[in-house]
C-alpha cells in the first residue's frame, strides 16, 4: 500500500512535466534596425514600418506583411492603441511608430475612425507629438480626460478603479504599445503597468513596488477580455531614473518587441534593462531594492496573466 502511494505521488511531477512540454512557449520577438535613424536623430518612417512588418510576421509565422494583423483584427472592430504620453518628450511611446501600426490596421480592413490612439490625458499625447483628433475619417486620438471614467467601480484581489470610458465603450479589441523603461518603485514598467493609465487612481496602486496591484489591475474583465498584443516600443528606453525622461540614463534600443504574453514580454524587457545596468556599472535592481516582484505574482496561479519561466519564454531576435 506504502509503496503504491509512493507510486501515485511520484507521478504527479511526471504529468504536469508533461502538460507543459505539450503546451507551447509564449514568444516574444525582439526586432532590431541599428540604421533605423538613418543619419539623423529621428526614427525613419519607412525604416519603422519594416522593422514592425519583420517582427509581426516572425511572431505569427507569417510571410506577408498584411496576414498578421488580419489575424488580430476585423473590419467593423473598434481597435484602441494605448500609448504611454507619461515619460513627456524622450521616453514616450514613438509617433512614428504609432503610425505604422495605424497604416497596417488600416491595411487589414479597420477604418480610420475605428482606430484611437489614447491615453491618460490630450494635453500629454499632445506634448509629445500626437495630433488630437475626435471626428471625420481619420485616426482619433484623445485622451480619457475627454469622456471620463466609468461610474462603476470594479473590482479585483487588491484592486478597485473606474475604467476609461475610452476602453468600455471605445474599443473592441486593445493594442497595448508601452516604452521599455525603468520605474523608481516598480522596478521597470513596461506592458502590465501601462494599463495604470486605464483606471482613475493608479497612484493608490503604488506602495509595495505596485505589487500586487499591478496584476490585480490587469485581472479586471475589460482589460484582459480585450487585451490582443503588446508592442513594446524600445526605440528609446531608460535604464535608470525612470519613469520621466532623464537622457544620461537612456539608450537608442532601435527595436521594438511584441508578444501576446504581456508577463513574458515584460520579464524579457527586464532581463534587457539588467544588461544595460550591468554594462554601466549600474546595481541589479534586486540589489537597488526595486525587483520587479509583480512580474511573479502575475504569473502565479491566482493571476495566469502569462509565464515569467524563461524555459516556457521563446525569445525571438530577428
Amino acid at each position: 500500500m506504502g509503496t503504491a502511494a509512493l507510486c501515485v505521488a511520484g507521478r504527479m511531477p511526471l504529468l504536469q512535466a508533461a502538460e507543459q512540454a505539450a503546451s507551447p512557449k509564449s514568444r516574444v520577438v525582439i526586432a532590431r534596425d541599428p540604421q533605423l535613424r538613418g543619419s539623423g536623430t529621428a526614427v525613419v518612417s519607412n525604416r519603422v514600418l519594416s522593422l514592425l512588418d519583420r517582427a509581426m510576421q516572425t511572431l505569427f509565422n507569417l510571410d506577408h506583411p498584411a496576414e498578421p494583423w488580419k489575424k488580430l483584427v476585423h473590419p467593423g472592430e473598434k481597435v484602441g492603441l494605448k500609448v504611454n504620453a507619461l515619460g513627456g518628450k524622450g521616453l514616450s511611446t514613438n509617433v512614428t511608430l504609432t503610425e505604422a501600426i495605424c497604416e497596417r490596421l488600416q491595411e487589414a480592413g479597420v477604418k480610420g475612425n475605428d482606430i484611437i490612439v489614447w491615453d491618460r490625458d490630450t494635453d500629454e499625447l499632445e506634448h509629445v507629438g500626437f495630433r488630437s483628433s475626435t471626428s471625420g475619417p481619420r485616426v482619433q486620438c484623445f485622451g480619457t480626460d475627454r469622456v471620463g471614467f466609468e461610474e462603476e467601480l470594479v473590482t479585483y484581489g487588491s484592486v478597485g478603479s473606474r475604467l476609461s470610458k475610452i476602453l468600455t465603450q471605445h474599443c473592441d479589441a486593445l493594442i497595448n504599445v508601452p516604452v521599455l523603461k525603468d520605474h523608481d518603485g516598480a522596478g521597470v514598467t513596461i506592458a502590465l503597468k501601462n494599463m495604470y493609465g486605464v483606471i482613475h487612481n493608479p497612484n493608490k496602486y503604488h506602495p509595495n513596488g505596485c505589487d500586487p496591484y499591478i496584476a490585480d489591475v490587469n485581472m479586471l474583465p475589460e482589460i484582459r477580455k480585450k487585451l490582443r498584443l503588446t508592442i513594446c516600443d524600445a526605440t528609446t528606453a531608460s535604464y535608470e531614473g525612470g519613469p520621466g525622461y532623464k537622457p544620461e540614463y537612456s539608450w537608442k534600443d532601435n527595436a521594438v518587441m511584441i508578444s501576446q504574453d504581456p508577463v513574458a514580454l515584460d520579464h524579457t524587457g527586464w532581463q534587457t534593462i539588467e544588461r544595460q545596468r550591468v554594462e554601466r556599472g549600474l546595481k541589479t535592481l534586486e540589489a537597488d531594492g526595486r525587483l520587479p516582484h509583480y512580474i511573479s505574482t502575475a504569473a502565479d496561479m491566482q493571476h495566469r496573466l502569462g509565464t515569467n519561466d524563461p524555459r516556457r519564454i521563446a525569445v525571438l531576435e530577428t
